[in-house]
């Protein structure tokens, strides 16, 4: 019986390892598009001023997608590593670039590609370095 309550506690510590990360990864692709929604509400401001803020909803769906995304970190973080999770989130500039040139036609130069490279491979550098 010890040997079944052995196994099952290593079989809930891997699911509770990628939980948190998983969500990370989540609240990253939130913040992109929080960001999406932000910059397309910014173009098409019907109005300056509070009236035009309030009345844009991509500017609004963005801001909700943050505080979505807040939300999902702070439970992230709760059970999480933070050396591990923080790092993550440097991967939002990843698909904020991307999202960037498939949907505003930004340039992807090759200071970019080199940029979004050492960030992945800073990401997962970082993530070997984890608990086990």
């Amino acid at each position: 019986m010890s040997t079944a309550v052995t196994n099952s506690a290593q079989i809930s510590e891997k699911p509770a390892r990628r939980h948190p990360v998983g969500l990370v990864f989540c609240c990253t692709i939130l913040g992109a598009a929080a960001q999406i929604l932000m910059k397309t509400g910014v173009n098409h401001m019907p109005q300056p001023g509070l009236l035009g803020i309030v009345t844009n909803l991509p500017l609004i769906g963005g801001y909700c997608l943050y505080g979505i995304s807040t939300l999902l970190l702070v439970v992230a973080l709760k059970e999480g590593e933070l050396s591990l999770l923080y790092p993550v989130i440097a991967l939002t500039y990843v698909w904020v670039t991307v999202l960037s040139f498939l949907i505003f036609h930004d340039d992807i130069n090759p200071w970019k590609l080199a940029g979004i490279v050492l960030i992945v491979s800073g990401v997962g550098v970082l993530g070997k370095g984890g608990k086990r």
